[in-house]
């Protein structure tokens, strides 16, 4: 037995001192971009992204409709691994098939869909308009598109079908799947269009809408690859990974991450073997969970594209309680910390940390990314899961809306591969329940990304090694907590989007 000389602290335990904010601390000259994969010292990794944020790898978080989303404003999202090997690797398609400034129909109906019933579809998904396939399916044989203006239900009555009012396929003005963003926006203002349909072999891939325009410009930071594609991850496991990886790299996906509350074992490190075997520098996959510098070592000598850091600290996570194992996110973080720059320095080659729990508001993201202990992207669950576009159900409880948010290692999830529990949840290592419901991903993620951008400003940085390098942080003491905790009654409740 050995104990560590030391208390074990969380992110919520410290405060950053400013430092001296020059003439260049600017909003416009802070860069928030970080490696997502491991790269030689001084050369460009294989993947950055501009958002240092990417989403949990769970049920009740990481969808398409989310990592579209991540994706478009700097981010990447990872499709949850607790599902059938094929549904994954559709789900990451999905997102593949979405370039930036082009979107996947959500929507798509057949020729003798009744009116009301495409009405019905465009309102709840919020969208404009829908595709006519022969079959009724995405990948059906295109005849055209429909949307509301193109018909009135009161007019044509909901039983008229959407084959009679559709726009047909001969009238349309379609483009070919290599045609560029700047070719098919000449296109929809040459021509008047409301939209561009994008097709390959008969069938559309893609759709470029007029309205969809200034969001272009506005997704500048969008994480693609170099087909413009958006950039997908996947969760992968150590049991069925020689079946799971092939699928997922046929797919596209672009990095993946093996799914573990601890991942101190052989088995993620004959998961990242075979990998580089089968696939050497075509596939990253990340690995992990640890909470030392140990853990650290042998997974980045396994060949781990990045370590995810943290063990029982999210807040639907009950390993501590269950299982007695774990550190605080803030200690976890400088030791790991510490390991991964000695690597580098002995090695050459730097393996970024994904900092995974402990994250209760976007001042402990500032603490926890490179921003100050040193780690280099986050990866959050409750704070998606909170959103729009998460799959999970909103729903009113009294007069507050909420997100239902289960953990992977909760009854529901039923993972119990996950845990190995001989095939049944014998104990729970997390749990299920709701979070407050906060909007739009893209509104809740640019609120952060200037919180995080005020931060370093006043710490006098303008990117993350440097304010990793430069900051100074206290230990803040209980008494500290009480001073800033003082009761106040607001005039109207707020829920902030961190908290």
């Amino acid at each position: 037995m050995k104990i560590l000389p030391e208390i074990s602290r969380t992110l919520s335990e410290y405060l950053l001192i400013p430092g001296l904010t020059t003439e260049d601390c600017t909003p416009d000259n802070v860069d928030l971009g970080a490696p997502l994969v491991r790269h030689r010292v001084g050369e460009e990794p294989g993947i950055r992204v501009a958002t240092p944020m990417v989403s949990a790898i769970m049920q009740a978080v990481s969808s398409p409709k989310l990592a579209v989303a991540l994706a478009q404003v700097g981010g990447l999202s990872f499709i949850h691994q607790n599902q059938r090997i094929e549904d994954q690797a559709a789900d990451v398609l999905v997102v593949k098939r979405h370039k930036a400034g082009f979107r996947t129909s959500e929507i798509t109906v057949a020729p003798q869909t009744p009116l009301g019933e495409v009405a019905r579809q465009l309102s709840e998904a919020e969208q404009g308009v829908a595709v006519v396939t022969q079959s009724g399916d995405a990948d059906g044989e295109f005849l055209g598109v429909i949307s509301l203006d193109d018909f009135h239900v009161e007019r044509h009555g909901v039983s008229e079908t959407a084959g009679n009012r559709m726009r047909g396929r001969a009238g349309l003005v379609t483009a070919p799947a290599s045609v560029s963003l700047s070719e098919a926006n000449e296109l929809i203002w040459q021509h008047h269009l409301d939209v561009l349909p994008v097709l390959e072999d008969g069938r559309v891939v893609s759709l470029v809408l007029k309205k969809d325009y200034q969001a272009h410009k506005t997704y500048h930071r969008a994480t693609v690859d170099s087909g413009k594609r958006l950039r997908v991850g996947a969760g992968i496991n150590s049991r069925d990974f020689k079946d799971r990886i092939p699928a997922l790299m046929e797919a596209g996906a672009d990095v993946l991450c093996l799914d573990s509350s601890d991942g101190y074992s052989v088995y993620q490190a004959r998961t990242l073997e075979f990998a580089r075997e089968t696939y050497g520098d075509d596939v990253f996959v990340g690995a992990g969970n640890v909470v030392d510098g140990r853990a650290f070592r042998y997974l980045a000598d396994a060949g781990a594209a990045f370590v995810k850091v943290g063990i029982g600290g999210g807040a639907i996570c009950t390993t501590r309680a269950q299982k007695g194992i774990g550190r605080g996110q803030a200690s976890a973080l400088l030791d790991v910390v510490q390991a991964r720059d000695a690597y580098a320095q002995e090695t050459g080659v730097y393996v970024p940390l994904c900092c995974d729990g402990g994250l209760l508001n976007d001042s402990h993201m500032a603490l926890a990314l490179a921003l100050a202990m040193g780690a280099d992207f986050i990866m959050l669950g409750r704070y998606f899961a909170r959103l729009d576009e998460s799959p999970s159900r909103k729903l009113q409880i009294g007069s507050q809306w909420y997100k239902e948010y289960w953990g992977e290692g909760s009854r529901r999830a039923q993972n119990a591969a996950r845990y190995g529990q001989r095939g049944q949840m014998v104990f729970e290592e997390g749990v299920d329940g709701y979070v407050p419901y906060a909007g739009s991903l893209y509104d809740n993620v640019e609120r952060t990304r200037t919180k995080l951008t005020s931060t370093m400003i006043s710490c006098g940085s303008t990117n993350l090694r440097d304010f990793h390098r430069d900051a100074l942080l206290v230990p803040v003491s209980a008494e500290s907590f009480k001073q800033t905790g003082a009761e106040v009654q607001l005039r109207q409740p707020t829920i902030d989007s961190g908290e």
